[in-house]
């Protein structure tokens, strides 16, 4: 027979893993209400961010001819600092490859991410390599 403390601690973690399957739930709507109204042409293409725990990736999204033009990422890098410091450093980077491939603007895709934090400093360090969204 479970004793008291076992039930609350399943109670616990019952509620837990609801929350967090309401979380990654919203998280799946906010992305697909973005992409939406977001789509990338060749002349325009859309830069998809991607942000985890430990890592940052960036990709330039041609979605026409569904191909990736350019794409850049923490992963393997020797990048040190804050995560929000190496989102800057991954902004720099794609906003350089644009530029190697003749691309000024692109469509800022979010991913369903709010606008802030290392989202907020991936885009200013893009913009100040010169790229516009």
């Amino acid at each position: 027979m479970p004793t008291k403390f076992y039930v609350t601690r399943l109670e616990r973690l019952v509620n837990n893993m609801a929350n967090l399957i309401k979380k990654i739930l919203n998280q799946g709507l906010r992305k697909a209400r973005v992409r939406a109204k977001v789509s990338g042409t060749s002349l325009r293409p859309r830069l998809s961010v991607s942000i985890s725990n430990k890592h940052v990736s960036a990709q330039l999204i041609d979605d026409e001819a569904a191909k990736t033009l350019a794409a850049s990422t923490t992963v393997g890098a020797k990048q040190t600092g804050t995560i929000s410091e190496q989102a800057a450093f991954i902004g720099a980077d794609i906003a350089k490859k644009a530029k190697k491939i003749n691309i000024s603007a692109v469509v800022f895709d979010r991913n369903g991410r709010k606008y802030a934090g290392r989202l907020s400093a991936l885009a200013d360090a893009a913009r100040k390599e010169g790229l516009e969204f």
